[in-house]
C-alpha cells in the first residue's frame, strides 16, 4: 500500500465488500435494463421510422424534466447556426 494508505478494522472491511458487492449487483441489474430498454427503443423506432437518438434523447429529457432548457438550448443553437449561415 502506498504512504498515505489507510488501514480499515474488521467492521469496517465488512462495510466495504458489502457495498462493493451491492454496488456491482446494481451496476450489472442496471446494465441489463439498459440493454433492454436499447432493444425496445430500436424496434419502435424502425417501426415509426424516426431515429432511435431522438427517442433516446426524449426519454433522458422527460426523465430529467428537463425540457425548458431543453428547448432553451435548442434556440440558442439555433441562433447561433442562423447567424454563422449554417442553417438548412
Amino acid at each position: 500500500m502506498s504512504g498515505n494508505a489507510k488501514y480499515f478494522n474488521p467492521e469496517q472491511v465488512n462495510k466495504l465488500k458489502q457495498l462493493v458487492n451491492e454496488g456491482m449487483a446494481v451496476m450489472q441489474e442496471v446494465e441489463t435494463l439498459n440493454g433492454g430498454l436499447n432493444d425496445t427503443v430500436k424496434a419502435i423506432a424502425e417501426e415509426l421510422e424516426i431515429k432511435s437518438s431522438i427517442l433516446k434523447k426524449a426519454i433522458r429529457v422527460a426523465h430529467k424534466s428537463k425540457l425548458t432548457d431543453t428547448n432553451a438550448d435548442h434556440e440558442q443553437l439555433n441562433d447561433i447556426l442562423e447567424t454563422v449561415g449554417r442553417t438548412i
